[in-house]
């Protein structure tokens, strides 16, 4: 079927209006959980076989994320989808103010490979529970799991209300030159510009979540030791391929040497004294990205791995140090298992570097000194981020995730995803049983005087 047919058929779906019912919807959300139960196994065996994932790495940064976001949202529904009633001005009287969510219609997402069934997954559960039909197009270097998610949404709905549309670019520009009612975009910043480009033409809204280099700030009043084991887990988990790692670290200059040996024994405690070696240990998703990675350690001081293996496309988790903030691992979103190191003396530096990067989507700072964290949270701008942590601020349905700046526009998660696919109507009944001249010509002094008291 021709994209052009296939919108076109989920819009007249749309228009019968079947979609607007919450029960339809939970019944709908029902059967996505459910699919996604019965081929579980499957779903393991497509993102192992992708990105070499264990299990239990599968469930807990894929599968139980999804289920947990379904969940939340199956629960909250009904109160979200109420009409919120407004006070109303006394120029209006009488009358009762309220707002309603409607759905847009016909969506788009477009999914990563990095996390890809999490990442079609979860927004696709926001589109559904604000009541919108749903064209999904995950990625191509994801194979193995966008065939999974193929024959799942074939499985649990009819493709005239979700479908997915497989391939590569040329899928991409084709279902970009469709006009769809809002598109939510993951991934890089090339195609997001792309992305916000082709909505622009037929004033599509958009979210896009993107990525960037997201710092890691560590000070001398931290828990090196616990610093550094929460560090190498957001760092290295998928082999670094997440969007919100941290990219560079910035340690207090009296500590790196504290910070190099803890992260060395985390690294070895975690991994192995062969990462390449461990099952568990993901893999670059395709040549071109192993090979860029590989560039960007050529010519740095290597203080812990450095090691790859081109058959498995594995690098072994490497740490630098002496970075310069020219050098090239500095110039680009990092997104592998390389971590470098820079030291810093005062917090204007830190700020500095930052700033010289754009808005990241993620920030992490360890510290226990109040007025260093209300410096970091208060003065820089980024997406979101954790103190004393990596990564888990977006393990929640209760906070919205998303970027700011360069690095995205739009959040998402539990309510915030029922929002976003929603528009807000926003509604003044009025009684008929008065209706109050003043707003009539003719105008009086009398009219001015009492307008003026009501707008006061």
């Amino acid at each position: 079927m021709e994209m052009k047919q296939l919108v076109e058929r989920q819009k007249k779906f749309f228009a019968t209006q079947r979609t607007h019912s919450i029960a339809f919807r939970l019944q709908a959300l029902e059967r996505l959980e459910q699919g996604i139960l019965d081929m579980e196994q499957e779903i393991y065996d497509a993102l192992k076989a992708d990105l070499n994932k264990s299990s239990f790495e599968a469930y807990m940064a894929e599968v139980g994320m999804t289920l947990a976001e379904l969940r939340f949202v199956k629960k909250r529904l009904k109160l979200w989808a109420m009409k919120r009633p407004v006070l109303t001005p006394a120029a209006q009287f009488p009358a009762v103010s309220f707002t309603m969510a409607e759905p847009y219609g016909v969506v788009l997402i477009m999914s990563p490979w990095n996390y890809p069934f999490m990442l079609c997954m979860e927004p696709l559960v926001g589109a559904i529970a604000a009541g919108n039909c749903c064209v999904l197009k995950p990625s191509a270097y994801s194979a193995a799991t966008s065939a999974v998610i193929v024959k799942l949404i074939k499985k649990v709905f009819p493709s005239r209300y979700v479908t997915v549309v497989e391939g590569g670019r040329k899928e991409n520009a084709e279902l970009l030159d469709q006009r769809f009612d809002y598109i939510f975009f993951t991934g890089g910043v090339t195609v997001g510009k792309l992305v916000m480009e082709k909505a622009s033409q037929n004033l599509t809204p958009v979210s896009l979540e993107l990525g960037g280099k997201s710092p890691c700030i560590i000070d001398a009043t931290a828990d090196i030791s616990m610093a550094a084991k929460r560090l190498v887990f957001g760092k290295f988990l998928n082999s670094g391929q997440t969007c919100v790692a941290p990219d560079y670290v910035m340690v207090q200059d009296t500590v790196e040497e504290e910070l190099i040996s803890q992260v060395q024994y985390w690294i070895r405690k975690m991994y192995g004294t062969d990462p390449l070696a461990n099952p568990d240990y993901p893999k670059i998703i395709n040549e071109k990205h192993f090979q860029r990675i590989l560039g960007l350690i050529e010519g740095q001081e290597v203080v812990a791995g450095g090691q790859s293996n081109s058959e498995t496309r594995q690098i072994a988790p490497t740490v630098l140090t002496h970075v310069s903030p020219d050098a090239p691992v500095m110039q680009e979103e990092i997104f592998g298992p390389v971590m470098p190191i820079l030291t810093f003396r005062s917090l204007n530096e830190v700020k500095k570097i930052i700033a010289s990067h754009g808005k990241p989507l993620a920030l992490y700072l360890f510290t226990t000194d109040a007025r260093t964290e209300n410096q970091i949270l208060g003065h820089i701008s980024y997406g979101g981020g954790c103190v004393n942590d990596t990564i888990v601020h977006l393990a929640t349905s209760r906070m919205g995730f998303g970027g700011v700046g360069g690095s995205g526009m739009g959040s998402y998660h539990g309510k915030l995803s029922f929002e976003t696919f929603s528009h807000r109507k926003s509604i003044v009944k009025k009684a008929n049983w008065l209706d109050i001249p003043i707003r009539y010509q003719p105008y009086d002094a009398v009219k001015e005087k009492l307008l003026r008291a009501f707008l006061k």
